[in-house]
């Protein structure tokens, strides 16, 4: 199962990238895992002959970079990293449209994102994502310990939350995005 999941999201790649590529090179920008992003520029390469730049950033960083390059963009495909910033670069007109002649294939959840931003994204994994604490560290501080995501909006933890910052990563961009808590949404 993981050898045919890893095969058509190679596939897919190949897909998506082959209208993108110019003079037999292709810029790749890559949000996800560095394991990841190795298989599908070798995979892609092997099977198309074609040179792969690849850069490896998070969601947050490469945004930033599209957005920096609207009026000359430099990357051809951008995969990977979590949804909100690509769906963000959708609606800021910072990504075209494709449409995979796989796109049935994939579950509904992937294929919402697409149908949402008029084919300029897809979904191509799905993660849990959790939060961490220490017990000892809380009850020293006499701090309760949360029980759902809403529980860490309490005012005892107040300059006791760390997370990495929205510019750079795509996670807590999502999690900001979702809880209320990003300034912009007021």
């Amino acid at each position: 199962m993981k050898n045919f999941r890893m095969m058509f999201f190679s596939l897919l790649f190949v897909l998506i990238a082959l209208p993108a590529y110019s003079a037999g090179r292709l810029t790749y920008y890559c949000s996800t895992d560095i394991p990841w992003c190795e298989l599908m520029k070798k995979e892609f390469e092997k099977r198309t002959g074609i040179r792969v730049a690849m850069t490896r950033a998070s969601s947050g960083e490469t945004l930033t970079k599209i957005r920096a390059e609207k009026s000359n963009p430099k990357g051809d495909v951008w995969w990977g990293g979590t949804g909100d910033p690509h769906l963000q670069a959708a609606e800021e007109g910072l990504s075209q449209p494709y449409t995979s002649p796989k796109l049935k294939e994939l579950h509904d959840w992937a294929i919402t994102p697409h149908k949402a931003t008029g084919g300029k994204t897809v979904g191509i994994y799905l993660g849990a994502l959790g939060y961490g604490y220490n017990r000892e560290l809380l009850a020293k501080k006499g701090m309760p310990v949360p029980k759902c995501w809403n529980d860490l909006l309490h005012s005892a933890y107040k300059n006791e939350i760390m997370m990495a910052y929205p510019s750079t990563s795509g996670t807590p961009w999502r999690d900001y995005n979702r809880s209320g808590l990003c300034p912009w949404r007021r």
